[in-house]
């Protein structure tokens, strides 16, 4: 049976952050994710994770200047120092909340040029390496450009060369459900082939990116498809409820731990 995490960054949000973690916990789940904890010092998202009984499964690396527009700081020679800074920031919130997987983000990117692709490929080497010591994953996740023009991870096939070519156990795809619809449909398939790099999957909607069941995917068959071909990780729900939360949880129930 697929377990499920609740996205606290998306879901609960009629709530202060720090109360979502209890509301998933009631609302049935066991675990949950977020983009960002550092607004909040570690050791209080800890407590209150620990309060209500649930895991955090994931979050993301600093991104930069989220507010301003950025996506990301991977990708950019010139930020290299940066990039060092905020992962060691990343890690040590990994290592206080217990989490196996941190989500690496490229970054929007002016072109598609050796350098900036080249600068990617050194920052998950880096982020790689200094993760392994303490048993944390680094995952890849491609995003559409119809919802982030000019990202320099948006295609599954870039995803898995680079994941393949390094060769890095603790280096895998963040598979997202409703990116890769948009960018390549073939969902299905998808998650058989790529399933030996997978770190992690996650689910919304397409084209509306609200609750499973609301859009043009058969979301509980794809469900089945992750059980049948024995994903042993968790699904990020990673949407955006239509209404207050509670109220759009009815596609949980056949999975409600």
């Amino acid at each position: 049976m697929p377990r499920f995490a609740a996205n606290l960054t998306m879901m609960f949000g009629e709530l202060p952050f720090l109360d979502r973690f209890a509301a998933a916990a009631d609302a049935g789940f066991r675990a949950v994710e977020f983009l960002f904890p550092y607004d909040h010092p570690a050791e209080v998202i800890r407590k209150v994770a620990d309060s209500a009984g649930v895991r955090i499964v994931l979050f993301n690396l600093p991104p930069g200047d989220w507010t301003g527009g950025e996506r990301g700081i991977a990708a950019f020679p010139e930020r290299a120092d940066e990039f060092s800074r905020a992962l060691a920031l990343g890690l040590d919130y990994a290592r206080v909340l217990s989490v196996p997987r941190l989500h690496l983000m490229a970054g929007i990117a002016p072109s598609q040029s050796a350098p900036h692709r080249d600068r990617y490929r050194d920052a998950i080497v880096e982020a790689a390496e200094r993760a392994g010591p303490f048993g944390i994953d680094i995952l890849l996740e491609p995003l559409n450009g119809r919802d982030m023009p000019g990202y320099l991870l948006s295609d599954f096939a870039m995803a898995k060369d680079l994941i393949t070519g390094l060769g890095l156990p603790n280096v895998k795809l963040q598979f997202d459900i409703y990116h890769r619809q948009i960018m390549h449909g073939d969902v299905t398939e998808a998650l058989r082939t790529l399933l030996p790099i997978t770190g992690h999957v996650q689910t919304a909607s397409v084209p509306g990116r609200n609750e499973p069941g609301t859009g043009e995917l058969d979301d509980a068959r794809i469900f089945g498809v992750l059980d049948e071909i024995g994903y042993q990780g968790h699904v990020g729900c990673e949407y955006r409820p239509l209404f207050a939360t509670g109220e759009g949880l009815g596609w949980f129930a056949p999975w409600r731990e």
